[in-house]
Parts: C-alpha cells; sequence; structure tokens
C-alpha cells in the first residue's frame, strides 16, 4: 500500500483528497493545526476504509511545523508516495489594510512551506524512481490581484519548473488550480459567499477526481472544470491593463485580496 501525506487535511479540498486515496486504498499522513479534528479524521477514515491514518499535527506558518512536516517527507524508511500541499488561507481586505504580519503569513504557508515540503519529499522520491506532489494554487494565480493571487501565481510557476527539472525522474510535479469552492475557506476569512454565482462554485470531490486523473497524465498543471478552464484561457489572451480592472472589480466583490 502506497502513503499519501496531504496538509491541510481536515476541510475542504484536503479533506476530499483524504477521503478519496483512503477510499482507493492508500495510508495517509493527515497533517493540520488542530489535533482533535485530525484524530477525528484518521478514526473516521480508518473505521471507513481500513486504512492506516497517521496524524501529524503542525502549523505550516512557523518554522517548526514545517520542519516537523519535511522530516516525515524525508523518513525513508516509511516513504511518501505523493505529496498534496494543500494547506492555506485568505485574508480579507485590499492591501496596505491587511497587517503586515498577516501577508508574511500567508506568504509562509503558500511559497516557503511548499518549497521546502516539495523538495523534501522530491528529493526522497527520486531516490526511489517514483512518487508525486500535487501544489494546490487556485485560478486566481492567473489575474493581478494582490497577495493571495501574486503566492497562487508562484505555486504555479515553481510547480512547473520543477517539473521540468525532475522529467525523466519518476517524480510528477503537478499544479492544481481550482475555483470557488465550498468549503470553510472564505468563512475563515470572514468573507461572504452569497454573492457568488451559483455557476461558479465546483464539488470538492469531482475536483479531486479530476486532479487525480490530470496527474495520472502527467500533466503539470490541472484546471479541473470547463467553465474555469474557459477563464483561464480568456485571462491569458485579455491585454493586462484591462485584466487588472477587471480583476480588481470582481476581487473585491468575491475573493480574497
Amino acid at each position: 500500500m502506497t502513503t499519501a501525506l496531504i496538509t491541510g487535511s481536515t476541510a475542504g479540498i484536503g479533506a476530499a483528497f483524504a477521503r478519496r486515496l483512503a477510499a482507493d486504498g492508500h495510508n495517509l499522513v493527515l497533517v493540520a493545526r488542530d489535533t482533535k479534528r485530525l484524530r477525528e479524521q484518521a478514526t473516521e477514515l480508518h473505521d471507513r476504509h481500513g486504512i492506516e491514518a497517521e496524524v501529524l499535527t503542525a502549523d505550516l506558518a512557523e518554522d517548526a511545523g514545517i520542519e516537523s512536516v519535511a522530516a516525515r517527507l524525508a523518513d525513508r524508511r516509511n516513504p511518501v508516495d505523493l505529496l498534496v500541499n494543500n494547506a492555506g488561507f485568505g485574508n480579507k481586505g485590499h492591501f496596505l489594510d491587511v497587517p503586515m504580519a498577516d501577508e508574511l503569513r500567508m506568504l509562509k504557508v503558500h511559497c516557503e512551506a511548499v518549497l521546502r515540503l516539495t523538495a523534501a519529499a522530491a528529493d526522497a522520491m527520486r531516490e526511489r524512481g517514483r512518487g508525486g506532489v500535487v501544489n494546490v494554487a487556485s485560478v486566481a494565480a492567473f489575474v493581478p490581484r494582490g497577495t493571495y493571487g501574486a503566492s497562487k501565481a508562484w505555486v504555479v510557476q515553481f510547480t512547473q519548473g520543477a517539473a521540468r527539472d525532475l522529467a525523466g525522474s519518476g517524480v510528477r510535479l503537478m499544479a492544481l488550480a481550482p475555483g470557488f469552492v465550498r468549503t470553510e475557506f472564505h468563512e475563515r476569512a470572514g468573507m461572504g459567499t452569497d454573492n457568488i454565482p451559483g455557476w461558479m462554485w465546483l464539488d470538492a470531490d469531482k475536483l479531486v477526481s479530476a486532479a487525480l486523473a490530470d496527474l495520472a497524465r502527467g500533466r503539470t498543471l490541472s484546471v479541473p472544470d470547463p467553465r474555469y478552464k474557459v477563464l483561464t484561457g480568456l485571462a491569458k489572451v485579455t491585454p493586462r491593463g484591462l485584466l487588472g480592472g477587471i480583476s480588481s472589480k470582481t476581487g473585491r466583490k468575491y475573493g480574497p485580496q
């Protein structure tokens, strides 16, 4: 049986990955900040699917948290075959309205943790000649929209660049760029969702199925829905000045800053 490690596993996209991978027979290492929720999740997945679910409490906004997860990924005696870097959050407010400490915390989780955990996992995977990494980004990566979008753009560029460097090694890297998904994300950030059109919402379980299919195909970027494929395609051909105005308007209405 293979083992998958998922950060931010207790809710949203991370929980959907955990459900799907457990159902497919993978053992799990579940990573989040809330030990109680982690233990409840581990027990449920073990009882339902008969897999082993290890709990690792870590705050990826802290060096100690990143180091503990990196050490688990580097453990050659208990190898991790798939890493899902899913942990993340949004800040409510425009640039300069958000405290700098919160901005830096976001970059720590979205960029530094992703970099260090991907490196730890990929190094061990390359030795074995197999493995996969999914770094969860966002369609916000493709529009000029504040710190959140910038951090997710970094995830996409880093992942695709690292994937090229590791081509032929047996290690697959893919950035996952979903749109709006019904999770705890907006609630935790204090953002309302009543004004988001129904057609923009994605189902987390269907998203995960599409993402895993794209990973199996060897893709380095997954935009797992036709609606968002169209939107990201339009973003690539729209003049940056016009796109910036559109994204600023829609960002204030719908998304994190």
